[in-house]
């Protein structure tokens, strides 16, 4: 029997969020920096026979919707299509971030599926069959393909570089409740051809902030321009950022992506750890993870 392959689908965390505008065609522009945590959905592919099927496990795989469904079986479909004698076989998708977070979690399970496709294939990293199909699965999926801290600009689809990033103790957390990002977009009512608010979200050059204390200041200045739609939507994501911002070691709280998923930046392991206990405690219902980010 081939042997098990085994890849990590780490949550995507959006450090920064600019909305630039709204298309003629109804799609968002966007401008975001982009990290990625040490906390993740785990995927495993078993070759063998005709096809893909999905097996779900884990904490939220009942969140996730019918595996019939799932943005992993149409990754491999979308691969499938274009790389003749694809192996087929079994995926295994172990579910552990919330559902409808804002933390990609969905679109980091069909990147790793493409990441184990081209696996079983042999296919090289940069074969372009992987990033179309990527495209297509999803806005969040290319960014997710290879894991890295970069800015993704436009619908999803415009990735810039890798960069240089320190790595980042944080705190996530989610207060379960799921919030659809298509209501948060409409709850932010920009017209078709309308432009954004504001100036971009950040510049930052790769190396231009390696160390911690010269990024945070760039980051301060920024914002994520959904955060107030998402309140709106679900006022409990504000008591999350105020759980986060009353901590004395939190350098920085804010929401990842459409949300409700918020996270709180700080100097250390430790001191994440420690401020993920007192919310765990005063919030035991709430999905609380201490983690790193880079």
């Amino acid at each position: 029997m081939p042997p098990v392959l085994v890849a990590r689908a780490p949550a995507k965390v959006n450090l920064t969020l600019a909305v630039r505008g709204r298309r003629a065609d109804g799609y968002h522009d966007l401008e975001s920096l982009v990290v990625f945590a040490g906390a993740g959905d785990e995927l495993r592919f078993s070759p063998g026979g005709e096809g893909v099927c999905l097996v779900m496990r884990g904490r939220t795989s009942a969140e996730a919707g019918p595996a019939a469904d799932n943005l992993v079986l149409k990754a491999a479909r979308l691969l499938a299509e274009r790389v003749p004698g694809l192996p087929g076989g079994t995926f295994t998708l172990v579910k552990r971030l919330p559902v409808a977070a804002g933390l990609g979690g969905g679109s980091s399970d069909a990147a790793a599926a493409l990441r184990l496709l081209a696996r079983a294939a042999d296919l090289a990293p940069d074969d372009p069959r992987l990033m179309e199909a990527a495209r297509l699965a999803g806005s969040d999926v290319p960014v997710c393909l290879f894991p890295a801290a970069r800015f993704m600009r436009g619908t999803g689809h415009d990735l810039g570089p890798p960069l240089a990033l320190p790595r980042l103790p944080a705190l996530l957390v989610n207060p379960r409740v799921a919030v659809p990002t298509p209501a948060v977009f409409g709850r932010l009512g920009l017209a078709a051809g309308a432009t954004g608010q504001g100036d971009p979200a950040v510049v930052i050059e790769d190396g231009a902030a390696r160390d911690r204390r010269a990024l945070l200041p760039l980051l301060a200045g920024s914002r994520n321009d959904l955060e107030a739609p998402a309140l709106a939507l679900a006022p409990v994501i504000e008591e999350a950022l105020a759980m986060l911002r009353a901590g004395p070691a939190c350098r920085l709280a804010r929401m990842s992506g459409s949300g409700a998923t918020v996270f709180g930046l700080y100097d250390t392991c430790r001191a994440a750890a420690a401020a993920g206990k007192v919310i765990a405690a005063a919030r035991p219902d709430w999905w609380v993870k201490p983690t790193m980010l880079g």
